[in-house]
Order: structure tokens, then sequence, then C-alpha cells
């Protein structure tokens, strides 16, 4: 329980000094954070939009936090899940003509195969030579885009279409939505079983972290590499594996665009998804539970700032950033109470 205290106070605290901010424009708090709030959790387009934007953000987030949880800090699951959108548009391009049960389980592996390799790259870099995972995943970020942005151009796209994306993939690689299985949730919602898959994902990683050897290997890596490596586990071979489970969750973020979505590759889809799944993975405390209740906090955030900046006279959606923003900066500051109050 001591766990979700200072999680529940960021959060709290953020949407404070958001309120100051509100008045401070000359809008109603309550009024907003009403709207903000209820709109996203109204049925059936809230609750469906809500949970559609959650799916890449507990991907993202979970991708960071087994990586956090091995010491590692990975600042390239943007690019991760490019490349791995882009690979699984590309299988459903080029398999078209496969069946169903066939071409939707490639896909899927494709996504997850793409991701971990793009990942295993820094992990790669830092176990054999020592170079920043920070600075390899950040560098691999501006290559991945651009290299999908490339290959969307110049030989997936289809011609005469003035968008960048590519051709539509084959559609026995669809992937059902939820509307087809929910009553009342309407097909416009795009909600697909890539919302399945990713609780799914969560709860194998709960039970890989904390049930399996190689997960405490994992774990007593991050914990403290010297004593790991003198307690006869192999740092650098854990190292490679956990930014390569990262690359392979965040990669995912691309069944749920590709397949359930988009049913194609669309350059610049992501609205940050790597990114934000830092401040996910820092809310949830690394914890694949706490991923999942921080990463539908932030898609209540992204949902309801719609209507905000539609239904309000001096509030924008702009509010959804700065709430975001301080909610990052409160739960960095525990590191300073928490020191603090040690040293008391």
């Amino acid at each position: 329980m001591r766990s979700l205290v200072f999680p529940s106070v960021a959060v709290v605290s953020a949407l404070a000094v958001g309120a100051v901010f509100i008045l401070a424009i000359g809008g109603n708090p309550i009024e907003t954070y009403a709207l903000l709030i209820g709109s996203a959790l109204s049925w059936p387009d809230g609750i469906g939009y809500t949970l559609f934007l959650a799916t890449p953000l507990i991907f993202t987030g979970l991708a960071v936090a087994v990586a956090l949880r091995a010491g590692l800090l990975n600042i390239g699951a943007e690019g991760q899940l490019y490349v791995a959108a882009f690979a699984t548009a590309w299988a459903g391009i080029e398999l078209a003509r496969l069946p169903a049960p066939l071409l939707v389980p490639i896909c899927v592996i494709v996504a997850i195969v793409a991701g971990g390799l793009w990942g295993a790259v820094p992990g790669l870099l830092k176990a054999r030579f020592g170079s920043h995972e920070v600075i390899n995943t950040i560098m691999l970020n501006f290559v991945a885009i651009a290299l999908v942005s490339y290959f969307t151009q110049y030989h997936y796209r289809t011609p005469g279409d003035p968008i960048m994306q590519t051709a539509v993939i084959g559609e026995h690689a669809h992937i059902w939505r939820l509307g087809d299985v929910i009553p009342g949730l309407p097909a416009r919602v795009p909600l697909n079983a890539a919302f399945v898959l990713a609780l799914v994902c969560c709860g194998l990683a709960y039970v890989f972290l904390w049930h399996t050897t190689w997960g405490f290997d994992l774990r007593a890596t991050g914990a403290n590499a010297a004593a790991a490596e003198y307690g006869g586990i192999a740092v650098r071979k854990q190292i490679v594996l956990a930014m390569a489970i990262s690359g392979g969750l965040a990669g995912m973020v691309g069944i749920n665009e590709v397949l359930g979505y988009r049913y194609r590759y669309y350059d610049g889809f992501s609205d940050n998804y790597g990114f934000t799944g830092i401040a996910v993975a820092l809310l949830g405390r690394n914890h694949p539970g706490g991923v999942i209740a921080s990463a539908l906090l932030f898609a209540v955030l992204a949902r309801g700032g719609v209507p905000v900046d539609a239904f309000t006279e001096h509030v924008t959606k702009d509010i959804v950033q700065i709430l975001q923003a301080l909610i990052i900066l409160f739960v960095a500051a525990e590191a300073a109470f928490g020191g603090r109050f040690r040293r008391g």
C-alpha cells in the first residue's frame, strides 16, 4: 500500500496545481474537470475511446517498466514501435493471400520480433562496449522513423496517394474489434483485441518478473549489477534480454495500430506513445498493475481534452499537457523527498 502513496499524491497534487492554472486564465476548475473526466468515462464512446487510447500506453509503459527493472532506461520505444508497425504492415501486405489463422499470428510475431530486434541493438552496444542506452536509443529513434518513412514513400505507398501511408493490408490480417462482441459498443469505436492482448502481456510480465528465475536475474541486475555478477548472473546477457523484451513490448503497438485500427502503416501515427510510456511506467512504479492504472489515467486525460477544448470558453486541451507534465514532476520529486525523509 505504501507504494501507492506517492503516485496518488502526485496525481492529486497535479490536479490541484492544474486548478490554479485554470483559475488564472478565467476558467472553472470544477466544470473543466467534470467535463474532462466525465466525457472520458461516458458510455459507449467515452469509455471505448479511452480504452483504445490506453492500449498503446500499456504496451509502451510496460516496455519501459521492464527495462527499468533491469536498471536500463529505454528512451527508444518510439523508434521501436515505428519499426514494428511498418514491419507489421509489410507482413500484412506481402502475405495477404494467407488465411487469417496463419496471417494474424505471423503479423503479431513480426511486430514483436521487429520491435525486439530494434530494442536489442542498444542492449548489445551497452553489453559489448558499455555505451549508454539512453544515447543509443535516442539516436535510433531518428534512424527508425527516417527509415520507415523512406520505405513507405518509395516502396509501399499506393501510387497517387497524397497521404504518407502504405497500401492496405490483407483483409485476413484484420483482428476483431470489441464492438463485435460487446453489446452496445458501436463499430465506429476502434477498440480492438489488442487491448485484451495488452492486459494479457501485463499478466505475463508479472509472472515473468516475480515468479521465474529469468525474471529474478533481470531484477537482480537492475538492483545491483556488481552483486548480481558476483552471484553468478550473466549481467551482459540480462541487459540484452531486457532491452529485447522491452522493444518487443513496444513493438506490439503496431498490432493495435495496423491490425486493429488503420489496417495500414500511417506515417507519423504515434502521439508520442513511446515517450509517454516513460511517464506511465514511472507513475505505475514499474509494476504491470500500476502500468495499467497509469495508462488508463493518461488515456482519460487524452480523451477528455477534446471536449474540454470544444465546450469551455477559456480552457483548451493544452491543460492535458500541463496535467501530464505536473504528474511527472511530482513523481520525480519522490526521490528528493524520500532522500530527505531517510536522512531525517
